[in-house]
């Protein structure tokens, strides 16, 4: 009976260790892949066309880890400790020797590596302010990491001490003030959720847009409102805005040239990446303004004027 119930015990105290650290590992890369994103946003490259779209999807990915892995760990330090305490049998198993000396290992040569892509970007001239707060970031979280699995593998588990409640108060504070600093940028979820609605009615528009010049290569002519488009191809469907279900509206307003109009909420602040990751790349080098989609929180149209000269053979070039 004795062994059977150490049996159980191993087990069980196996899969504490692997949860936590698990949750640990998800919570610092979640972590600094918030704070990395965040400094994106507040200090952007121009020669990254689409930075932020893509920030902010790995800022929402990893605040969601951050909300469930992090309580997780606070929860399963709290269950070891008191179990620890209990036994003093277990601060020597090995399952927890063997991964304090795991994470001591990896925080030691994440720091050696920050280090060193630090004094190699430096030599390399390329040394940005973005890209020194990221190396700051890595290196701190390292040292905190480095530090406290070092006490922890040194202290006497059976004593109980404030360090270990101060390290959790102290990093929840950080990871709640990393939370909301990034919410703060990236928008609440009703704002996000206005922001792909907008995206959408772009990406609606560009498809009308497609279809009116796909009409004008074959005709030669513009429709004269979007039924003609529907009339002509077979199968098509003009899209509708998807919070109202109207139709977009569409204005010929010479031979050339038509405007395409729709109700927007949020600000697209001119951002390329919000621009042309909607165009269909056929249509890039059309000229004009036929891959520009800026638009404020109102009632737009976007004025398009075709250029015969560009169009030849059914392509654009």
């Amino acid at each position: 009976m004795t062994t059977h119930h150490s049996s159980k015990s191993s087990a069980r105290d196996v899969f504490s260790y692997l949860l936590l650290i698990a949750m640990f590992i998800v919570g610092i890369v979640s972590f600094l892949t918030v704070m990395f994103q965040y400094i994106t946003i507040q200090f952007p490259d121009q020669l990254d066309y689409w930075y932020r779209e893509g920030a902010f999807q790995l800022i929402r990915g990893a605040i969601s880890a951050l909300v469930v892995s992090w309580p997780v760990v606070i929860f399963m330090s709290i269950f070891i400790g008191k179990d620890l305490r209990a036994d003093k049998d277990k601060q020597n198993v090995w399952i927890r020797k063997w991964l304090l000396h795991l994470m001591l290992f990896v925080a030691s040569i994440t720091i050696i590596i920050d280090l060193i892509t630090l004094i190699n970007h430096f030599l390399d001239g390329e040394l940005t302010i973005r890209f020194a707060l990221k190396v700051v970031c890595v290196l701190l979280v390292s040292i905190a990491v480095f530090w406290y699995e070092l006490w922890d593998l040194k202290r006497n588990p059976t004593v109980q001490t404030r360090v270990t409640t101060g390290f959790a108060v102290g990093s929840s504070l950080v990871i709640v003030a990393a939370i909301i600093a990034s919410i703060v940028v990236i928008g609440t979820p009703s704002k996000q959720r206005d922001v792909r609605l907008d995206q959408q009615r772009v990406s609606d528009l560009s498809v009308i847009q497609s279809n009116v010049v796909g009409y004008w290569q074959d005709k030669e002519a513009l429709p004269e409102n979007l039924e003609a488009l529907e009339d002509d191809i077979i199968g098509y469907r003009n899209p509708m805005d998807p919070e109202t279900e109207e139709v977009y509206t569409y204005l010929m307003m010479d031979d050339l040239s038509f405007q395409l109009c729709a109700t927007f909420t949020t600000d697209s602040n001119g951002t390329d990446d919000e621009i042309r990751s909607v165009m269909p790349m056929m249509y890039y080098d059309m000229g004009g303004s036929f891959n520009r989609w800026s638009h404020m929180s109102e009632y737009t149209c976007f004025d398009r004027t075709i250029d015969p000269e560009r169009l030849k053979d059914g392509y654009a070039y």
